[in-house]
């Protein structure tokens, strides 16, 4: 059992605590005592002035092997960026995203003049409960017993503002407050920040949470998360914001992962552009996405690099000759497909002449190019994930019920089940394919799309935002899979740090 002990200048306010109060010259008289447990500290003394008494408590604190609050850390950091280390400067943070509905919900405490929300925070907690998660953001922030907090909106996100407060500062129903939280914390386990694992890099993962078919599922998505922390990246999941501007949003970050499906013509290609060209490291990369996502150009490299793919043709019209040509170059069924389209969407199937020429000339009216294709029936596709043109793990998708696709939009998006496998358990006609496939497009993370029929491997395409989802493209590998993308991004992040 651990014993608390409270150093503060005003010990006659705080009688009747659980826990023993006492004076900086008390504590600094009376410890060390040998054979005493476990013993930590809320140093309440005055902290602002360098070398003051407490300052000294904190020292004298650690050195004797007393958890303490505030560390002396926390005390340095707080004051280091003041001119001469005699002055408490107040640290300024940006908001995440997902505190913004607090803010906005935290209308009592928004100050009539400037319109900033202001609150005290006590042990990371505070008496209005629309700010109980805003007081855990600024006690994870500034680990002090007693935190001014003030938050203000400028165009593209909220800041705060934290000064370290003063029991003198508090009013009657503000020390009561405080006393009512300082008595319960002593009660509490701690987990101090002191001991987590420092982050040497900021990451954003770029994520929709309207997305019908989103590349990663939340479970995912935290894991993914987590293996960053591990590896010392601190990876925030953000979304877009048409209003934010890119520079002041990836100023903030050294890393952008790409967790939302792609497409050139959206904020995924110009925040992708954006973050490379203020030095980032990113995956999915501008590059990729642009190759990945037109499949006219998957289909002119893959003939180019003498890659087996399903014969394919380029069309720009739905006229009589076009038609008589594709009749005699191919048999029903045929695939048409638009050449921009994610999850199966844009891809049909014809099984008739009137069939091609309607949705021919349906699909030319959004697109000047459509590719028609030989249709390959197979039971599965195999999905297999490059990393840095090495192989991350390979999947196994068979089609939907009663459909001749992975997913059936026509109901409710319902897909086939999936077989994950070891990478070594491929053929290895398989893999060789789908390496080859990618050298042309990059070093990122991708997606390769196989049909195998016989000893032959045709290559469907190159995806740049594969599906990594928990029990399925994970099912192997388990959490190792997301440790080796973090890694990956360690890897890109190290090696920036050298050039």
């Amino acid at each position: 059992m651990s014993k608390t002990l409270i150093v503060s200048d005003s010990g006659e306010k705080l009688s009747g605590l659980s826990a023993e109060v006492l004076s900086f010259h008390e504590y600094l008289a009376q410890y060390p005592k040998k054979n005493e447990p476990t013993t930590r500290v809320i140093n309440l003394c005055d902290t602002e002035q360098y070398l003051s008494e407490g300052y000294y408590c904190s020292l004298l604190a650690e050195a004797r092997q007393h958890e303490v609050l505030p560390s002396v850390q926390a005390i340095i950091e707080k004051s280091e960026s003041a001119s001469d280390l005699s002055q408490e400067k107040a640290s300024t943070f940006i908001v995440p995203e997902y505190l913004s509905k607090a803010l906005l919900a935290a209308k009592a405490n928004i100050n009539a003049v400037t319109q900033a929300v202001e609150f005290n925070v006590y042990f990371g907690k505070t008496q209005d409960k629309d700010c109980e998660r805003l007081a855990s953001f600024v006690f994870q922030k500034c680990r002090f017993p007693l935190v001014k907090a003030t938050f203000v909106q400028h165009k593209q996100h909220w800041q705060v503002s934290l000064h370290k407060g003063s029991l003198n500062s508090l009013n009657e129903a503000e020390f009561a407050q405080f006393y009512k939280q300082l008595n319960t914390f002593t009660q509490q386990v701690w987990r101090t920040r002191g001991k987590a694992k420092k982050h040497r890099w900021d990451m954003a993962i770029l994520v929709n949470d309207k997305e019908a078919t989103p590349p990663s599922d939340k479970k995912a998505l935290k894991l993914f998360v987590k293996a960053a922390s591990q590896l010392g990246i601190n990876a925030e999941l953000v979304q877009y914001d048409k209003s934010v501007d890119y520079q002041s949003f990836l100023a903030r970050f050294d890393a952008l992962f790409i967790r939302e499906t792609t497409a050139i013509k959206s904020h995924t290609y110009e925040l992708a552009r954006a973050a490379e060209n203020a030095g980032l490291v990113v995956i999915d990369d501008p590059s990729s996405i642009l190759r990945c996502c037109n499949k006219v150009f998957l289909q002119d490299a893959f003939s180019y690099h003498g890659i087996d793919a399903p014969r394919t043709q380029f069309v720009t019209d739905a006229s009589a000759q076009t038609v008589h040509n594709l009749l005699a170059q191919y048999d029903f069924p045929m695939v048409l497909k638009l050449p921009e389209s994610a999850f199966s969407l844009g891809v049909y199937k014809v099984k008739d002449e009137q069939s091609l020429v309607n949705k021919l000339q349906e699909m030319l009216v959004v697109s000047a190019v459509v590719l028609v294709q030989e249709y390959l029936y197979t039971e599965y596709d195999w999905r297999i994930g490059v990393l840095n043109n090495k192989p991350l793990y390979a999947c196994r998708y068979y089609m939907a019920p009663n459909h001749w696709q992975i997913y059936n939009h026509s109901n409710d998006s319902e897909s086939g089940g999936a077989q994950t496998l070891a990478t070594f358990e491929v053929p290895k006609h398989v893999l060789s394919s789908a390496l080859k496939a990618c050298r042309f497009i990059g070093n990122g993370l991708y997606g390769v799309d196989i049909k195998e029929l016989g000893d032959k491997a045709y290559v469907i395409e190159v995806n740049d935002n594969p599906s990594i989802e928990t029990e399925v493209e994970d099912k192997y590998l388990g959490t190792e899979l997301y440790m080796q993308i973090m890694q990956e991004f360690v890897n890109r992040l190290e090696a920036r740090g050298r050039n």
